[in-house]
């Protein structure tokens, strides 16, 4: 390689390393904030309770009496729903959305939101 090429190539080797220091941290900021979407929101557990109110029609919070359905008062304060499964976020939000044994689906019936604030609701109870 001549001298000239060399010097160039050397010279250059600073603004490529600029270049690629610049494109991978663009990278990685756009690919935190694609996957911030997909983060959950935390539900607020005093619009929760507003919202549970048309749950309440079936369901107790405030004592273990069945209503319609099953009181839900300690919910997650239990080992295992009336399904079998244990009781976490995605499972409650699971029978929330798919319903069963009489209730009905509320999958497009509550917003997103609204079942984690419910969900949020039940953390309290």
């Amino acid at each position: 390689m001549s001298a000239m090429l060399r010097n160039q190539w050397i010279g250059a080797q600073p603004n490529m390393r600029k270049i690629f220091i610049s494109s991978v941290s663009a990278f990685a900021l756009f690919s935190l904030a694609a996957l911030a979407p997909a983060q959950k929101k935390a539900g607020d557990p005093e619009k929760g309770k507003e919202v549970f109110e048309q749950c309440a029609v079936c369901h107790n919070v405030d004592t273990d009496e069945k209503k319609i359905g099953p009181s839900l008062k300690g919910l997650f304060k239990r080992d295992k729903l009336k399904n079998g499964k244990k009781v976490s976020d995605e499972n409650v939000r699971a029978v929330i959305n798919a319903g069963g044994n009489g209730m009905p689906a509320y999958s497009d019936m509550l917003s997103d939101e609204e079942k984690a604030d419910v969900i949020a609701y039940l953390h309290t109870t």
